[in-house]
C-alpha cells in the first residue's frame, strides 16, 4: 500500500505545478493506482499512470461539451 501513497503523492505534486493540465488526473489516478494495486505486483503505477490519463481526458471531454453548451445558450 505504500507504492500507491507514493505514486498518489509524486501525482500530486506534479498537479500541483500546473493545474490547469491536471483536471480529472487525481481522481483517475487514485482509481487506477488500486485497480492496479489489485491486478497484480508492479501494476499500481502504471494504473495511476492510464488513470491520470483517462481522468485528464474525460475531464477536457467535459469541457468542451460545456463550452460548446454554453455558445448555444447564447
Amino acid at each position: 500500500m505504500s507504492r500507491i501513497a507514493l505514486t498518489l503523492a509524486a501525482i500530486a505534486m506534479t498537479a500541483g505545478a500546473t493545474p490547469a493540465l491536471a483536471k480529472g488526473c487525481l481522481k483517475g489516478a487514485a482509481i487506477g493506482g488500486v485497480a492496479g494495486h489489485y491486478v497484480g505486483k508492479g501494476h499500481a503505477v502504471a494504473g495511476a499512470v492510464a488513470g491520470c490519463w483517462y481522468g485528464h481526458h474525460r475531464a477536457a471531454k467535459a469541457a468542451k461539451a460545456q463550452r460548446q453548451q454554453a455558445r448555444a445558450h447564447q
